[in-house]
């Protein structure tokens, strides 16, 4: 029996929306080049904003 013959109306849809992978994508588009700033806001300490990063039980608990 033909394959296509013997398909319904659902499965033909199917066959249409998922039958093919999608193009692929280049790595060229999937990436982006940044330059970084020396000396950006990222790299200095500040004390009074060091609590944010730093996690302690008691502090949580409120101990």
């Amino acid at each position: 029996m033909n394959k296509e013959l013997a398909m319904d109306a659902d499965a033909v849809m199917r066959q249409m929306r998922f039958g093919k992978l999608p193009e692929r994508i280049r790595r060229e588009d999937m990436t982006a080049e940044v330059e970084a700033t020396p000396g950006g806001a990222g790299d200095t300490y500040t004390p009074e904003n060091s609590w944010k990063f730093y996690s302690c039980v008691a502090l949580d608990l409120g101990l």
